[in-house]
């Protein structure tokens, strides 16, 4: 709870005690028994260190795990009728409190605050506070997170505030404000503590202050009862609601009387805002909202749960907004309370879980439960807090690692049980807010139905579609047991996102040394391990392509815009999807799919995230996104609009020098498809060779948006001195295209400059070590079938976490007039189901290279080498098959066998 006392009365008083304390590990456990908790019993090994802190910030105890004291004076005057709390903000892990060598009492958790009454053991003058904190190795049963093996640093320690407050004897010990927008009042809950709050002599009593921007719009006066308790529901005259838009707040304040004297002050602060689900939609205040969120997961360069500045949280939620969002996820662990604040003061909506464990036991159970209570207490009178999270992805009730001890939620009767127990729990402690019971799948009982699923685009954009299809069909699939509706709950895809490597010298240098997740042992080499990368980058033809680092990152994070746009775009045209919470807000340690990156700066793509993520948007539908000249360019606009406002207006467009507008008229929070809304012949004249031209779209000051088109001539064969290249083509229709575009297609392997197969066998093989020419491409499935030449690694068809992280490159003259440096939408449908994975840079020649994460596996989508007295080369994109339209796989194909042919 927040706790001011106001300049002008003397009922409460505050006392900093961050800074310098004395600090000693204690990896023996000798503390107890030598007594470090009394003054000359410290020992001399102990240093000075900044509270807040958690140790694993100071170099020499990054890998530390086990118990640690920490030590300092406090020089209090206590006054007759006075109670001194000692106040931590959040203390990570078992904490045990002595002052001057008497124990006050004790704590477990290690994200949530806690106080401990120290009255009777402190004396006037000088006192020694002594903080005995335990945070063990094995952190299974004990809410964590994402500290540790395989995720993150550990956290241990003293990370947020202390004080020393000192309080009446009788007293305000918290306010609980439960808005009701229905009739427009505020039931005010006040619990009282100290001598007498629990009497039945009805001597207290309190009056109930509330005001907005400085005016009292509402006050009562109400009794305390026996139980310390006293109620009051308060009208509120024309109410403002609070909402990210208009983040009304009003101020509560209770003045606590005993036998007609005030004898305590309390204020908080609280908004007029509901929040519930029905229909399949979120319901923001009673008006239907749509959620456009991402994840947060509060850690930070070197200082980890802690802002590295003042001013962090107001700025990251500022932000936040600026890019279009409504709504941060704070992952995996209660947010801090300042940010918290930040949030309902600027309006940004905040989804809040507890850290999880790992496994599924009795202690891990009631350790999520405790959390969970103490994280509504906290921030209850919150309005920006509009869910709460129980699980996440299984963790620490199901068996996502594999463990042999766990059993599944999608099976075990028992867990959906429990999980359904603790859903009802929630909403009947906060009716205020929503409950999701497991993020991600397997739902149980839950006001949502999330998913998380990642897509990379242009890839796979097409199995995106597909598969938004299949979820919004098919709500019950997402559930283990239906004690909810999954018709009911609204869907959200609350993970989902695409990795854009950092300016990773810049994280370097704000560190001031090598950042020490480079090396976490633990992280798969090369993958997410970024030790070595500059090595990796050295060897591969990356340094070959991009003249440093930096150009490599650029180029990097327009890939990974390219695919969050449409995977965003692809959600907000779909009626069945009732929001988003992209991966991530920021980079953090080794994951780079932030939209900001690890030090909260600004990616390349920055400037143009918000046309996508605002509240209205205009998507260009485009039947393709490569077509020959003569073809006819169609596209439908589809108009999002997110606001309660009509829209009635006019689309403006633009391409190749030709313009229209296109009049739409849509209600307020409403979806509007203008079909065939752009219809335009791209004649020949218009274009000179590959031309690349944006097809732009605006509407009034609403909306902006862009798509690449990219216009390929036919392409021709060419020849050498020696006449036209031959060609043997297996597959029918390769043959046909060739043929069609020039090249003398013939019947044999013996009579062909190059080979084209598909599925290459020994014939073919010894045609090549006799020094014949072969283009391995893809059977009509998609996916190679030599056994002869390369070794490939699959890629998967769908949804994949390697994918997200990837990154094609072209290194080939022979390509470059047709793919780009980072490909993107030129390729539409050809990206490949396989790499060739034995790349080797003193052998072969690499064309479009593939690296994933930080420059892991390196392999090729499309590469050449010597084999015996000939060449084969091997093209992985998808440049056959029936659904092979794009006049970019014609030409790319062309394009090698003349390289191949004229060699």
């Amino acid at each position: 709870m927040i706790r001011r006392a106001n300049d002008d009365d003397d009922y409460r008083d505050s006392i900093s005690l961050n800074g310098p304390w004395q600090f000693v590990t204690d990896p023996d456990d000798d503390g107890r028994d030598e007594g470090w908790y009394v003054s000359n019993a410290w020992p001399d090994r102990g240093r000075t260190v900044e509270i807040p802190h958690a140790w694993q910030e100071l170099e020499e105890y990054r890998d530390y795990t086990g118990a640690a004291w920490y030590r300092r004076t406090v020089s209090v005057e206590p006054a007759e009728g006075e109670r001194i709390l000692v106040r931590f903000g959040a203390v990570d892990y078992e904490t045990t409190v002595w002052v001057n060598g008497e124990e006050i009492g004790s704590n477990r958790g290690g994200y949530l605050p806690f106080e401990l009454d120290a009255t009777d053991a402190i004396t006037r003058g000088e006192n020694e506070i002594v903080l005995e904190v335990v945070d063990p190795e094995d952190v299974s049963e004990i809410p964590h997170g994402k500290q540790g093996e395989p995720w993150y640093h550990r956290i241990s320690g003293i990370w947020q505030d202390v004080t020393l407050e000192i309080v009446p004897e009788l007293r305000v010990d918290g306010i609980e404000v439960t808005p009701n927008l229905e009739d427009d009042t505020a039931r005010v809950r006040v619990d009282v503590v100290g001598s007498g709050a629990d009497s039945t002599d009805a001597r207290s009593s309190a009056t109930i202050e509330v005001a907005r921007d400085g005016e009292t719009v509402a006050s009562a006066e109400t009794t305390v009862d026996a139980d310390g308790s006293a109620t009051a529901t308060l009208a509120i005259d024309e109410a403002e609601y609070w909402s990210p838009e208009e983040p009304a707040l009003y101020d509560v304040d209770v003045e606590l009387e005993r036998e007609g004297s005030i004898v305590d002050r309390y204020e908080d602060y609280f908004g007029m805002r509901s929040i519930e689900t029905r229909d399949g939609r979120l319901f923001l205040n009673g008006e239907p909202y749509y959620m456009r969120g991402a994840l947060d997961q509060g850690l930070y360069p070197k200082t980890l749960y802690r802002p590295f500045s003042d001013d962090l949280f107001e700025r990251e939620v500022r932000v936040a907004k600026e890019l279009g969002f409504n709504l941060l996820r704070k992952h995996i662990k209660p947010a801090h309370p300042n940010f918290v604040e930040q949030a309902d003061r600027q309006g940004l909506l905040v989804w809040q879980e507890p850290a999880n464990p790992t496994v599924h036991s009795d202690r891990s159970k009631r350790e999520v439960r405790e959390q969970l209570e103490g994280m509504i207490a906290r921030d209850y009178n919150r309005p920006s807090v509009i869910v709460w999270s129980l699980y996440n992805e299984e963790w620490g009730i199901g068996n996502p690692q594999g463990l042999d001890e766990e059993t599944s939620l999608w099976e075990d009767e028992d867990k959906q049980e429990y999980l359904a127990d603790l859903y009802e729990e929630t909403k009947a402690r906060d009716p205020t807010r929503i409950v999701c019971d497991n993020s991600g799948w397997a739902h149980v009982a839950t006001d949502l139905n999330d998913y998380h699923r990642y897509f990379v685009s242009p890839d796979r954009a097409e199995a995106w579609a597909d598969d938004i299809e299949e979820i919004t069909s098919s709500p019950a699939d997402n559930y283990g047991a239906t004690v909810t509706d999954p018709e009911d709950a609204p869907l959200i895809v609350s993970e989902f996102g695409t990795w854009g490597m950092c300016d990773t010298p810049a994280i370097e240098e704000f560190y001031g040394e090598r950042p020490p997740w480079f090396d976490h042992e633990f992280l798969e080499e090369g993958l997410k391990r970024p030790a070595g990368y500059r090595d990796r980058f050295a060897n591969s033809t990356l340094s070959d392509v991009f003249e440093d680092w930096g150009a490599l990152a650029e180029e990097w994070q327009w890939r990974e815009y390219r695919s969050i746009k449409d995977v965003i775009e692809q959600m907000r045209i779909h009626e069945g999807v009732a929001g988003y919470v992209i991966t991530e807000f920021s980079d953090i340690e080794w994951e780079f799919n932030g939209i900001l990156d690890y030090r909260r700066e600004e990616k390349a793509f920055h400037d143009d995230f918000a046309r996508i993520n605002g509240d209205v948007l205009v998507r260009i539908d485009c039947e393709t996104h490569a077509l020959r000249p003569g073809e006819t360019l169609e596209a439908d606009l589809v108009v999002v609009n997110d606001t309660t406002d009509a829209i009635d207006d006019e689309v403006e467009w633009r391409v190749f020098d030709r313009s229209g507008t296109v009049p739409v008229t849509l209600d307020g929070f409403g979806t509007e498809r203008l079909e065939g809304a752009i219809s335009l012949e791209v004649p020949a004249d218009a274009v000179e060779g590959v031309t690349t031209d944006e097809l732009a779209v605006s509407l009034a000051d609403l909306a902006t948006n862009e798509e690449s088109i990219t216009v390929v001539p036919d392409v021709a064969a060419s020849s050498d001195d020696d006449g036209d290249v031959t060609v043997y083509a297996a597959m029918e229709t390769l043959a046909a295209d060739l043929s069609t575009a020039g090249f003398d297609v013939v019947d044999s392997l013996e009579a062909a400059d190059v080979a084209i197969l598909t599925e290459p066998d020994d014939e073919a093989r010894a045609y090549v070590e006799d020094g014949g020419t072969a283009l391995l491409v893809p059977t009509e499935s998609g996916g190679m079938a030599d056994e002869q030449f390369f070794d490939y690694r699959d890629l998967p068809e769908k949804e994949s976490w390697n994918l997200v992280a990837c990154l094609f490159y072209r290194d080939s003259d022979v390509l470059e007039e047709y793919v780009d440096t980072v490909p993107g939408w030129e390729l539409e449908g050809l990206y490949p189901y396989d790499v060739v994975a034995d790349v080797d840079r003193d052998r072969d020649d690499v064309h479009v290279g593939y690296v994933e994460g930080w420059l892991a596996n390196w392999s090729a989508a499309v590469c050449t080498r010597a084999f015996g007295d000939g060449r084969v080369a091997a093209c992985t994109f998808r440049l056959t098959g029936d659904d092979t339209e794009n006049p970019v796989g014609d030409a790319i194909l062309a394009a090698l066998v003349d390289d191949l042919g004229t060699a």
